[in-house]
This record gives structure tokens, C-alpha cells and sequence, in this order.
């Protein structure tokens, strides 16, 4: 679980978004109406958010309460229950978006991470997110993509190091990059992006301790994993999809970075239905 003090930040954010200087519809509720909800899938899905969702009630009315029937990271299925929620109508009506935009947009996240890690099991590669994120959520969504049982590549420009073509070709080459890296720093692992077999050769003698392979057909791949013999980490990337991963894995590649974890997902279809008390 991600620190509650950016959940916190996340919630604040979208409600001064959502909400602005107050809901103007919600006036039309007396205030101390006292309302009863649920929130519903119909779609198949993997739980995630339940943190965001209880944070934007909270920060409404604390008095609000949510009996969540499924754990975070539970499997879900169309036509389930999620929650039951009660409590202020207004305050039940005034976050019903802004909360299932975030559960919407993380269990989906969850859910296509789910389906990537499962296609690579059996294999030794690990599935991996990238920064294709949605501006904003990116330290949710990664935290998404590990509920969902893939894994995180770096967080942002600030934890690890990808030495990408630009830098190459800025650098001059590929070995004088990776020289320039280690002189930078030495508390991270060394990345160069290679686009062919020739540029493998180089960065395997510059020592780079990763080598992400962009684009590389399933043969360039084996080649590369041969002419590797397990001294760097190797990493596919491009052309991965559901139907192609399986296959990539089994070249025998240590991770497998997919850009659709984060970047082409679907929200999942929710509703909030209210029934206001007499």
C-alpha cells in the first residue's frame, strides 16, 4: 500500500478538481439526510483502490462507512457487490465520482496487470510497467501493477538509470555513455537501450548491467540471450501484447517492460446506486 500521505494528496487533488467550492446539486439533499449505497461491477475484475475510495468519504464526513466485500486484489466478477456505503446523502452523492474514477481506473490497471503476469508464468521473465502513466497517478497506478502481481521498472527520471538512443547519440557512443554513467552515479544499475545485435556486442563490453531490447524479433532475442550468457540483465520491450508475451518470455529474457499496463487500459465498468432513507 502506497503512504497514505499521498493517498491523501491524491484524494485532496481530486476533489478540489471534482468539487471545487462545493457541490451545487448536492444543496438540493437536506443536510442531514442520511442515505444508504452500493457500488456494483459489470465486468470482471481485480479490486484495487479501496484506499482512494475510503479516503474521498472520509474527507467528506467521517462519518461515512464502507463495508467492502471483497479484499484489495480480489478477483471480482460482473454483477458483484463491491461495498455498501452509509451515511450522509450529500456527502455519499458528492464523492460518488471522484471515488470511482480511482477504483475504475486501478482495478483495471490491476486487472490487465493480472492478465500479463499470467501469461508469462512457468517462464523466467518478469513483467515490468514503464513511466507511460497517467499524468498525476503514476505512483497509484504502479502501485496497481503490483497488486495486480506484475512488477515495478523505475519510478520516475530520479531512481534508475536508461541510457536511451538521444543519449547515445549525445554521448557519442554507447561505451563513452555508460563511462559517463558510472562516473554520475554508482547507486543505481547502468540501462542502455540497444536496437540490434551489433549494439548488444558494445554494451556487453561497456558493462552495462541491464540491456533493454527494443523491437527485437523472437530470433534477435535468442541471439541476444546466447551472445548475453547471463552476464547483464536482459529486457524485452516493443511489439508486447497478450498474444505475443508468451512467446517472448520463453526466449529466455529476465523482463518483459509493457507500456499497456498503464498506458491503454479500460476503465472498469462500476455504478453507485443510492437509496435515500425516509
Amino acid at each position: 500500500m502506497l503512504d497514505p500521505k499521498i493517498i491523501d494528496e491524491d484524494v485532496c487533488r481530486f476533489l478540489a478538481e471534482d468539487v471545487g467550492s462545493g457541490d451545487l446539486t448536492a444543496l438540493v439533499i437536506p443536510e442531514d439526510k442520511l442515505a444508504k449505497a452500493t457500488i456494483l461491477t459489470r465486468e470482471a475484475m481485480l479490486v484495487c483502490g479501496q484506499a482512494w475510495v475510503n479516503a474521498v468519504f472520509k474527507k467528506l464526513d467521517e462519518k461515512v462507512v464502507i463495508d467492502w466485500q471483497f479484499k484489495e486484489g480480489e478477483q471480482a466478477y460482473a454483477g458483484d457487490t463491491l461495498c455498501y456505503l452509509s451515511g450522509s446523502a450529500r456527502a455519499l452523492l458528492t464523492g460518488e465520482r471522484a471515488a470511482l474514477n480511482m477504483l475504475q481506473t486501478l482495478s483495471a490497471t490491476a486487472s490487465l496487470a493480472k492478465q500479463f503476469a499470467k501469461a508469462v508464468e512457468g517462464t523466467s521473465a518478469t513483467v515490468l510497467d514503464t513511466r507511460k502513466t497517467i499524468p498525476g497517478l503514476r505512483l497509484a497506478q504502479k502501485y496497481a501493477v503490483r497488486c495486480g502481481g506484475a512488477s515495478n521498472h523505475r519510478v520516475g527520471l530520479y531512481d534508475g538509470m536508461l541510457i536511451k538512443e538521444n543519449h547515445i547519440m549525445a554521448a557519442g557512443s554507447i561505451a563513452k555513455a555508460v563511462a559517463a554513467a558510472r562516473l554520475s552515479s554508482s547507486l543505481v544499475d547502468v540501462e542502455v537501450e540497444v536496437e540490434n545485435l551489433d549494439e548488444v556486442k558494445q554494451a556487453l563490453e561497456a558493462k552495462a548491467d541491464i540491456l533493454l531490447l527494443d523491437n527485437f524479433t523472437l530470433e534477435q532475442l535468442r541471439e541476444a540471450v546466447e551472445l548475453n550468457k547471463g552476464v547483464a540483465k536482459l529486457e524485452a520491450s516493443g511489439n508486447v501484447n497478450l498474444s505475443t508475451i508468451r512467446d517472448i518470455a520463453k526466449t529466455g529474457v529476465d523482463f518483459i517492460s509493457v507500456g499497456a499496463l498503464t498506458k491503454n487500459i479500460q476503465a472498469v465498468d462500476l455504478s453507485m446506486r443510492v437509496d435515500l432513507e425516509a
